[in-house]
C-alpha cells in the first residue's frame, strides 16, 4: 500500500509542475520565467498574478478536504492582521460582504445606545465610488448622506463633511480610498473625533497604501505608533490605510492587490467587542465564538441565558444578531496566505508602474488630466510630487492609473475608451461614477425619497463619471505591455488632437 504522505507529495510535485507549463502567464511581471506578452494579445487592465506556489497550495488544502474555514483560514486572519498591526483580521467571502458585515456590526445592541446605529441614523459618503460602499448602509436601515468628490484625488471632498452632519442622526462615515489614493485621514477622523462618529475605511482598493502625518497632529487624534515596517522618524506618523478608523474592509477578488479568486477580510482596529460582534453577524449572527468543529471555549456552552429562552440553552444555538454566512473556503485561505507573502513586491510593482505610465504620457498634459494623491500639489519627472502645507502625505499602492479627458479636447472620455478597447488595452471607468444616477439610486430615490440625503451639488462625481477612466497597474504588467498602452495613447493623443 502507497504511503497517504508520500502520495500526497507527488501529486504537489505534479501540481508544481503542471502550473509552471501551463500558467506561466500569471506569473508576477518581474520573474524570469514569466511568458512574455505577445504583441496583438489582450493587455488586462487587472488579474490573477501567481505562480505554482499558490495552485500547490490549494491543491493540498483541498486533498486534505476540510473546506470550510479552518487552520488556513485561522493563520490567515493573523497573518494578515499582523501585516497591517491591527487587533483582529476575519475573513469573509468578498469586499462587498465585507462591507456589508464591517456596517451591520454598528447597528448591534451590545454597542453603547448613543453610538449604535439605528433605522433612519445616518451614515456619510461619497457619491462617486463602487455600490457595495453605500449598499450596506440603506440595508441596515441607516441613511447615506452624500458629499461630493474630488475629480484630481477621486476621493471625498472632506471639506462638506461639516455640512453632511446633522446632530442625534449623523453616527458614521463610510467611504473608500479610491483606486488606492487614501482620502484626507487627518480631515476625516478630526471630524469624527469632534461628534464621537465611527469611521469605516473601505480598504478594498488601497491594501499596501501608507498615510502619514505630524506626530503632533496624530497624537491629538489619538495615534502614537506606526504600522509594522513602516517608519517616517520620530517627528511623524505613519500607518497603512486601512489602520486610522475603527473598522476597515479588504477585497481579495482577482484584481485587487491580492487574491484568493473570491473573498475579503473585516479588519477590527482596536476594539475587541467589535471583532465578537461582527464575527456573529458574519457567522450567523450567534452569540458562540467557538469555531466550527469545536465546542464549548468558554466552559459555559449550558450555562448562558439570553433574550427569553430556557436557562442553559446550547450557546451554539443562541443568536444574538440578525446575521449572514459570510465566510469562505480554508483553500482559498491557503491561496491567500502565498498570496501575502508576495504582497510587498506586489506594492511596490504597482507604484512603478503607475510612474511608468504617468511619465510616458506627461507630454499630453493640454487635452489629459492626471490623478494626484490626496495632499499633493503636482507632480513633475524631476521631482516626483510636491505637498500641501498640511504636513501630511500618502504613499500610494495604486489599484488603477487614472485618466481624465479635459473639457477642451476634441475627443471625449468614451472615444479614448473606445480607442483603447480597439487596440485591446483594458480600462474601466471610476466603477459606478456618480452613483446617485445609477438606476437603483435613482429607482430609491422614486421609491423612498428620505432614503438617502445629499449634501450640495455633485460636478464632482458628474465630472468623474462623464470624463475619466482608468488602466490598470497590477503586477502582471511588463514594460513591453506598459509601452504597448503608451504608444496607443499618444498615437490617438498625440496627431491631430495635440495642442
Amino acid at each position: 500500500m502507497t504511503d497517504p504522505q508520500a502520495l500526497k507529495q507527488e501529486i504537489l510535485r505534479l501540481t508544481r509542475e503542471y502550473s509552471r507549463q501551463v500558467h506561466a502567464s500569471f506569473r508576477p511581471a518581474a520573474d524570469p520565467e514569466r511568458q512574455p506578452w505577445q504583441e496583438g494579445t489582450t493587455i488586462p487592465y487587472a488579474g490573477r498574478v501567481f505562480t505554482e506556489e499558490e495552485v500547490e497550495a490549494a491543491v493540498g488544502s483541498t486533498l486534505d478536504f476540510w473546506l470550510t474555514l479552518g487552520t488556513e483560514g485561522e493563520a490567515f486572519q493573523k497573518e494578515l492582521a499582523a501585516f497591517l498591526g491591527v487587533r483582529y483580521s476575519l475573513l469573509v467571502n468578498s469586499g462587498s460582504s465585507a462591507n456589508l458585515v464591517a456596517i451591520s456590526a454598528l447597528t448591534s445592541a451590545k454597542l453603547p445606545e448613543a453610538r449604535r446605529i439605528k433605522p433612519g441614523d445616518e451614515v456619510i459618503t461619497v457619491a462617486a465610488g463602487f455600490p457595495t460602499t453605500v449598499a450596506p448602509i440603506v440595508q441596515v436601515g441607516a441613511v447615506p448622506v452624500f458629499i461630493d468628490a474630488d475629480p484630481i484625488t477621486g476621493n471625498a471632498r472632506c471639506d462638506q463633511l461639516e455640512a453632511a452632519y446633522s446632530a442625534g442622526k449623523t453616527k458614521a462615515v463610510m467611504m473608500a480610498h479610491a483606486l488606492g489614493n487614501p482620502f484626507d485621514l487627518a480631515a476625516t477622523l478630526a471630524f469624527c473625533q469632534k461628534y464621537d462618529l465611527w469611521l469605516v475605511e473601505d480598504n478594498c482598493d488601497a491594501l499596501g497604501c501608507s498615510y502619514s502625518m505630524p506626530r503632533e497632529l496624530a497624537e491629538s487624534l489619538g495615534f502614537s505608533e506606526n504600522s509594522p515596517g513602516l517608519d517616517e522618524g520620530p517627528d511623524r506618523v505613519i500607518r497603512w490605510t486601512g489602520t486610522w478608523g475603527d473598522i476597515s474592509t479588504q477585497s481579495f477578488y482577482p484584481p485587487h492587490h491580492l487574491t484568493m479568486g473570491e473573498g475579503g477580510a473585516v479588519n477590527i482596529v482596536r476594539d475587541q467587542k467589535l471583532k465578537v460582534i461582527a464575527e456573529s453577524f458574519r457567522d450567523w449572527g450567534r452569540d458562540c465564538w467557538c469555531p466550527s468543529g469545536i465546542d464549548n471555549t468558554c466552559n459555559k456552552r449550558f450555562g448562558w441565558q439570553l433574550g427569553e429562552l430556557p436557562e442553559g440553552y446550547d450557546h451554539k444555538y443562541t443568536y444574538s444578531h440578525l446575521g449572514f454566512n459570510l465566510k469562505p473556503l480554508d483553500p482559498q485561505a491557503a491561496i491567500g496566505r502565498v498570496q501575502l507573502r508576495r504582497l510587498p513586491e506586489f506594492i511596490e510593482a504597482r507604484k512603478q508602474n503607475w510612474e511608468i505610465l504617468r511619465r510616458g504620457l506627461a507630454s499630453h498634459e493640454a487635452v489629459l488630466e492626471f490623478a494626484l494623491p490626496t495632499h499633493a500639489t503636482g507632480w513633475d519627472a524631476k521631482r516626483g510630487f510636491s505637498w500641501d502645507e498640511s504636513g501630511c502625505r500618502t504613499d500610494c499602492s495604486w489599484f488603477g492609473f487614472k485618466i481624465a479627458v479635459k473639457g477642451g479636447a476634441p475627443f471625449s472620455r468614451t472615444e479614448l475608451a473606445q480607442e483603447l478597447d480597439r487596440h485591446q488595452v483594458g480600462n474601466r471607468m471610476l466603477f459606478g461614477g456618480n452613483l446617485l444616477r445609477q438606476p437603483a439610486f435613482v429607482q430609491l430615490r422614486q421609491d423612498r425619497p428620505a432614503a438617502l440625503r445629499v449634501v450640495g451639488e455633485m460636478s464632482g462625481s458628474d465630472e468623474i463619471m462623464g470624463s475619466t477612466l482608468f488602466l490598470g497597474t497590477y503586477p502582471g504588467l511588463t514594460r513591453q505591455m506598459l509601452d504597448q498602452e503608451i504608444a496607443v495613447i499618444q498615437a490617438f493623443v498625440g496627431g491631430p488632437f495635440h495642442g
